[in-house]
């Protein structure tokens, strides 16, 4: 008796908008699919937006199984949040499987290395640079991409990984204001060493309206430091002219090394952002086109978060699309929505957490402040939300990404 199998079906046309870390990922994901990819990108290059960077377990795994060299990738560090008198108030302890893999759970590095090691991953030809897309039309049978200088092109499936201005995002569901978090965060990094640094820590700390904080990074087998202070701002106003000036002030009254990291920064490692995200959608796909990273679900930097997630989706729609006919809408309809179901949860999770501790430590009235920090540093509130919780998610999203 015979018995037959299916035939594999062929590579399906899978596109791209965005050459950052979602839409990397999303290509090394759809590569190792088995599928063929187009990565258009509107610049000449892949463009780092900033430099200092933190990643979680979660996506450096994720990272790895997508054929990313990830050796001494970053500092692995033990992470604290502490008033500005120096008391700690959150102590996240990893569970040990996880520090005897990653060393810590707040991985420190700076942007372009990422965006090296991403890059050389992706075989050649994969991303085209230089590429406008104007505008995205859809039917049953295949995406058409317009471009600027008036071609087209086809594919099976298109993954919208263009930021929070997503231009595919837009197609899909129209347009949206952001929503302003009216703060600001100036943010720098030294490879120099400062007294007061130890290896291998992460420091989080708020004083009554300011976010002062520091961690270990390693960036092409240095050790260093990248630091961040972060206010309320009005967010149409203009930049200041000196960062650096600007960031000294804020620091004054945190504990060393912050103000001395600051004061070694070259002004060319500083960079400024105002922190904006959009509120979640509802849903992420529709027909032949879904959404990855900042353009489903646009981060604060607050939740340290962005870049990692961005990373995750990308392996998710990776392993979603696995074995699949793209010529089949019925199946790609299903596939996206399977990825955009298991990532929601916990995108709109992080997104809203950031927005929470945004206004709670720097939005909240000045007669309720004292009140707040008499909580924070007497009860173990903040432990529970966020030193306790922390690492029961990242075994959780550790558990999800297999080979």
């Amino acid at each position: 008796m015979s018995s037959a199998t299916s035939p594999t079906p062929p590579p399906g046309r899978i596109a791209v908008l965005g050459a950052g870390p979602a839409g990397m990922a999303t290509a090394l994901g759809a590569i190792k699919a088995g599928h063929a990819v187009t990565v258009y990108e509107r610049y000449r290059e892949a463009r780092p937006a900033g430099n200092i960077l933190n990643l979680w377990p979660p996506p450096l795994k994720a990272l790895g199984l997508l054929g990313v060299d990830t050796a001494d990738l970053g500092a692995p560090t033990d992470s604290q949040f502490r008033n500005a008198r120096g008391k700690v108030r959150v102590d996240v302890k990893q569970d040990a499987d996880v520090r005897a893999a990653y060393g810590g759970g707040f991985i420190g590095l700076l942007r372009p290395e990422l965006y090296e090691r991403m890059l050389a991953a992706i075989p050649l030809g994969v991303i085209e640079f230089g590429q406008q897309v104007d505008r995205i039309e859809q039917d049953e049978r295949a995406v058409t991409l317009h471009f600027s200088d008036g071609t087209t092109a086809e594919h099976d499936v298109l993954v919208g990984a263009d930021g929070i201005d997503s231009l595919v995002r837009r197609t899909l569901w129209g347009d949206a204001p952001k929503r302003e978090h009216r703060l600001q965060a100036l943010g720098g990094f030294t490879l120099d060493k400062v007294d007061g640094t130890t290896p291998n820590t992460s420091v989080i700390g708020h004083n009554r309206t300011i976010q002062g904080s520091w961690t270990s990074i390693r960036h092409k087998g240095r050790d260093g430091n990248q630091w961040w202070v972060l206010n309320a701002t009005d967010p149409d106003a203009p930049a200041p002219p000196d960062l650096k000036a600007v960031a000294t002030r804020l620091a004054t009254g945190f504990p060393e090394p912050l103000p001395g990291l600051i004061a070694v920064t070259e002004p060319q490692n500083m960079q400024r952002w105002v922190l904006r995200d959009r509120e979640p959608l509802g849903q992420w796909s529709k027909g032949r086109i879904t959404l990855a990273g900042d353009a489903a679900h646009p981060t604060s930097p607050y939740a340290a978060y962005g870049a990692g997630m961005s990373i995750e989706d990308g392996y998710f729609i990776g392993r979603t699309l696995r074995g699949l006919d793209l010529t089949d809408l019925a199946a790609v309809r299903a596939a996206l929505q399977s990825y955009e179901d298991r990532r929601k949860p916990h995108t709109r999770y992080q997104v809203q957490q950031a927005w929470r501790l945004g206004k709670i430590f720097h939005h909240l009235p000045a007669p309720l402040r004292p009140l707040r920090d008499l909580v924070f540093d007497h009860t173990p509130f903040l432990q529970k939300v966020a030193g306790d919780a922390n690492p029961k998610m990242i075994s959780q999203q550790l558990a999800l990404i297999v080979d």
